[in-house]
């Protein structure tokens, strides 16, 4: 039988090193996916339940490996649904390639079925590289180029393959003029500043008395180096949510995440440093940041439109961040004043008290971020944790401890609902032997994450360690924007908008053959932890949550307290009694931050 077009396409990407794809079939790709079957177990094939499922699985998997996360999807609806997905790898930074089947290429622009301009619908997500193949020898360079552009530029690009092309006989690009001949292969280069930059960005890091740091995704690789420079700098270190595993929250310099889901000592960091070091971050609030005038600044990122964008720095230097770390360490001076450093480490040890003492606090009938308090000493040191937008977030954010060696991530400038079902799912394929934690919230539950767990119910049986659990706050509400509305808006709870129907999520596991624990009181909250990180198959958690437990920002204004008591005086929908005790939160979350 001769190679198809299709056959040459998975050969292609195997010989790239691809080796597991996420989507979901249709009539507009049937071609590649018969060259998936024929090509006998090269490239994996995962099922997920939704292609916008499927994007997310291939973004996460470019996040936890590092490799290039591939996508395919039928024409029409099917690629519409990528395209979520794909946003949430564009503004992450994540190599993903996207393969779209498109309607036979004599029936394009004839309005016909599951017809859909999906170049021009993916030239924003993939503008990188997004093309639709026209004739067999051009589908060779079609495919090197977009992998290459994928991971030598971490780009979202996609190719289109009319499906009546899918069938037709590969044939090599002719020598002949018109013709291009590509080839397979990319290595990363070693990008490092020059050696006078890095002495010019070393003189205004010797020259400042309190240097913070922002590590952000693009330092997740440079544990060792930025702990090095922090120590040489007697620096303290914040990060933003995608750094979040970038250095362990054990260290008493670091003061954990900044931002609306950070810490206090984070808010304190940026507003008393005279010194600003930032490595691959482009953490989008600069009124987290220092003000502007306040402290010099050195960023280093590999992308040139990411610098001097949240704060006018006086350096920028394009580097990757070990490579340049390692190259701007000898030329540091070692800072011999203790006292910043010693500062910092009373503020986070004052605010992992208070963490300690919010997450105890009674609530009805579960304190919300009891169940992320619980479960970080519990966490095993290989565990791989992702969460959802929402809520949730900030209690991912601040109240787990991330020890060395554990993997962690969400949806960062996209911020989606829905990520964290598949992001575990592709965390767990990627790494099958260790064990993965999804914290979602009800909404993001509903919205999507519920249909994946079915996908976990089709592979788990295949996983050497079944360790893998989904975590879920029941409270009925679509708990952040509730209270952005109160505390931004000043308006009182929406209950047309906010309040969601009670699903029982632990049967709904048991039902699909998984393991489902349903826990209403606070005492059983440790226990259900311990339980199901031990359990031999998929468990799903469902704690019932207080919804009236508000996520505090690290700072609170006068003008978002006075929005809160607006929204008092207007009467929300909940209990008086219930939202008192949370405006006694809130109110005592201006003293420590002085003014607004």
């Amino acid at each position: 039988m001769s190679q198809t077009v299709s056959d040459f396409i998975v050969q292609r990407l195997a010989s790239w090193g691809v080796r597991r794809i996420f989507g979901y079939p249709g009539d507009g790709i049937n071609g590649v996916f018969g060259a998936l079957q024929r090509a006998k177990g090269k490239i994996e094939f995962v099922q997920a339940r939704h292609e916008e499922m499927a994007a997310f699985m291939a973004s996460a998997h470019a996040k936890f490996t590092g490799e290039l996360g591939v996508c395919i999807a039928t024409s029409g609806p099917g690629a519409t649904h990528l395209v979520t997905g794909l946003y949430d790898a564009r503004l992450d930074h994540m190599p993903v390639l996207a393969l779209c089947g498109q309607q036979a290429r004599n029936a394009i622009g004839g309005h016909y079925q599951q017809e859909v301009d999906l170049p021009a619908l993916l030239h924003d997500v993939a503008g990188a590289f997004v093309q639709q193949a026209s004739a067999p020898a051009q589908v060779r360079h079609l495919i090197d180029r977009a992998v290459r552009i994928a991971v030598g530029e971490r780009r979202v690009t996609a190719v289109v393959l009319p499906n009546d092309l899918q069938e037709m006989p590969y044939e090599e690009p002719p020598r002949a003029h018109g013709t291009l001949h590509s080839g397979v292969g990319y290595t990363a280069p070693r990008v490092v500043p020059f050696e006078a930059d890095l002495r010019r960005a070393a003189d205004i890091l010797n020259k400042g008395n309190k240097v913070a740091m922002l590590v952000g995704a693009g330092a997740l690789a440079a544990t060792d180096e930025l702990m090095a420079v922090a120590d040489r700098l007697g620096a303290g270190c914040a990060k933003a949510l995608l750094g979040k595993a970038a250095l362990p929250d054990d260290l008493p310099w670091v003061t954990g995440p900044i931002g609306l889901l950070g810490t206090k000592p984070s808010y304190d960091l940026m507003a008393e440093c005279d010194t600003l070091l930032m490595v691959g971050s482009g953490f989008p609030y600069a009124e987290f940041l220092p003000k502007e005038g306040q402290a010099r600044g050195v960023q280093i990122d590999l992308k040139a439109d990411m610098l001097s964008l949240r704060y006018p720095m006086e350096l920028n230097l394009i580097g990757d961040s070990v490579e340049t770390l390692r190259a701007l360490l000898p030329m540091l001076e070692q800072k011999t004043d203790g006292g910043w450093r010693k500062t910092i480490a009373g503020w986070t040890t004052e605010w992992w008290q208070t963490l300690e003492q919010r997450a105890l606090a009674e609530a009805s009938p579960i304190n919300p971020q009891r169940v992320t308090w619980e479960l970080s000493p519990r966490l095993p040191g290989d565990a791989i944790v992702t969460s959802d937008s929402g809520s949730c977030a900030n209690w991912y954010a601040r109240d787990i401890k991330v020890r060395r060696g554990m993997k962690c991530s969400l949806s960062g400038g996209l911020a989606s609902m829905g990520a964290a079902v598949p992001y575990a799912i592709s965390a767990k394929l990627a790494y099958p032997d260790r064990p993965v934690i999804a914290l979602v919230g009800d909404g993001a539950m509903q919205m999507n994450n519920m249909a994946e767990l079915i996908t976990v119910a089709k592979y788990w049986k295949e996983w050497r360690n079944p360790v893998w659990v989904c975590a879920v706050w029941n409270n009925e509400d679509l708990n952040q924007v509730t209270w952005e509305q109160r505390v931004m808006e000043g308006d009182p709870k929406f209950d047309a908008s906010q309040k969601i129907p009670n699903v029982p999520y632990h049967r709904f596991a048991e039902l699909i053959g998984l393991k489902g624990m349903y826990i209403d009181e606070p005492g059983g909250v440790a226990r259900a932890w311990e339980e199901a990180l031990t359990s031999d198959r998929p468990v799903v958690l469902e704690f019932r949550t207080d919804p009236n437990v508000p996520p505090l920002p690290p700072h609170i204004t006068l003008q978002q307290a006075k929005h809160f008591a607006s929204a008092l005086l207007k009467i929300d929908p909940d209990e008086s009694s219930i939202i008192a005790g949370a405006a006694k939160q809130l109110f005592a979350a201006i003293r420590p931050g002085g003014k607004s």
